[in-house]
């Protein structure tokens, strides 16, 4: 693990998944210098010194994009702006739920990314998923090579606790998936990315709730085999992922980066000082995450977060991956998820160690390797290719 800031697992969180996106060392080295003494203040002071040196990089990308653009030069200027996007996605994630100014710069991130795609040639479309009066919304990458009128395979990507679906485009898992015949829909599910910060959809145990709506949108695509849609989540991802697929019988396979068997556990356990919080603000990010009034409430709701009783029904192949050392979630909780999948026809536990990388919560100290194995297991899985 990258450790810019020695005493600051948060923000050294931050800064590696900025890099997994595609932040630049030289650039990660501008925005952090000046920030050795705030990473040592307290939450408030110490989240808005990080937004400041964060935001004036991409500023100053978006400067540098304006000047390509006014010379036509748009394959430069769509990397800089989705660059930028992704510091000031990096920003947004540290603040507090209500602090100022955060829900416009979410909305400026968003802007950035679709306009720095477009620019690029990427081919990541945002899509709206009807949803309970509103809508999910979510970013959609087509198979390469995917011809007119052809159906491909899909894996369907959820969040974690904190991430959102252009963090999970930007680390790279869709673009693989592209590569081996695999198309992509990355969902901000309730309780994250726009559903919590725009339609103030909190999040819920019963995942296969939204999953269900987003299975019903996706058998309706042109270029979508239904009978082999896949489901992936991340972190907490790790949890809402098997939940969907055990009670949603049409998806085909499932996924964990990162499993997350019981998530009441771990809240017992940050109650108690232990293990890693994945973001500041941590008790008043998640009562607003998932709508309680206080902790008290949260812990709650938490008592139903958990994949006892729920990970024997599923039917379906299921890979379950984790980290060695991850500090957040404990490797015994992927073991109790791959020993309870008694039921999936084809289950698999995959612990990644320093050899390969992506040891640490969720692979976010080295993805690439990890994202290849899911993309070959997922293509293997759902019949499509893993070679050219």
């Amino acid at each position: 693990m990258f450790k810019y800031f020695p005493t600051n697992y948060v923000w050294n969180l931050s800064v590696d998944l900025a890099i997994e996106m595609g932040a630049r060392i030289g650039e990660i080295e501008v925005m952090c210098a000046p920030l050795q003494e705030a990473a040592k203040a307290p939450d408030a002071a110490g989240t808005q010194a990080f937004r400041q040196t964060w935001v004036a990089m991409a500023d100053r990308l978006c400067e540098l994009a304006a000047e390509d653009e006014a010379r036509g030069r748009l394959l430069s200027a769509g990397e800089k702006l989705r660059r930028a996007s992704s510091y000031l996605l990096t920003a947004e994630r540290l603040q507090a739920h209500d602090a100022p100014g955060r829900i416009a710069l979410y909305r400026r991130q968003q802007a950035l990314f679709i306009k720095g795609s477009r620019w690029m040639g990427d081919r990541v479309e945002r899509v709206e998923i009807p949803y309970e009066g509103t809508h999910l919304s979510a970013l959609y990458l087509p198979a390469t090579g995917l011809q007119p009128g052809a159906r491909a395979p899909l894996l369907v990507q959820v969040n974690g606790l904190d991430s959102t679906k252009e963090m999970k485009y930007l680390v790279g898992l869709p673009a693989w998936l592209a590569q081996r015949g695999v198309s992509s829909l990355v969902v901000d599910q309730p309780g994250t990315g726009e559903a919590l910060r725009l339609h103030g959809l909190t999040a819920r145990f019963d995942a296969e709730h939204w999953a269900s709506r987003v299975v019903d949108w996706l058998e309706q695509h042109p270029a979508v085999d239904a009978k082999r849609i896949g489901c992936e989540g991340v972190s907490l991802g790790g949890y809402h992922c098997p939940r969907a697929v055990a009670f949603e019988p049409r998806f085909a396979a499932g996924v964990c980066w990162g499993a997350n068997h019981d998530w009441r556990d771990v809240q017992k356990k940050r109650l108690q000082k232990e293990g890693d919080f994945p973001v500041p603000h941590y008790w008043a990010h998640v009562c607003w995450t998932w709508g309680a009034k206080d902790i008290d409430d949260f812990m709650r709701i938490a008592e139903n977060v958990h994949l006892d009783g729920v990970v024997e029904k599923i039917r379906v192949p299921f890979l379950v991956t984790h980290g060695a050392k991850d500090s957040q979630i404990p490797l015994k909780w992927a073991e109790r998820t791959y020993e309870q999948l008694v039921n999936s026809p084809k289950r698999e536990l995959k612990v990644f160690t320093d050899r390969e990388g992506g040891a640490q919560h969720a692979s976010f100290d080295n993805s690439i390797n990890a994202g290849h194995y899911i993309a070959d297991w997922v293509a293997e899985t759902l019949g499509a290719s893993t070679a050219v």
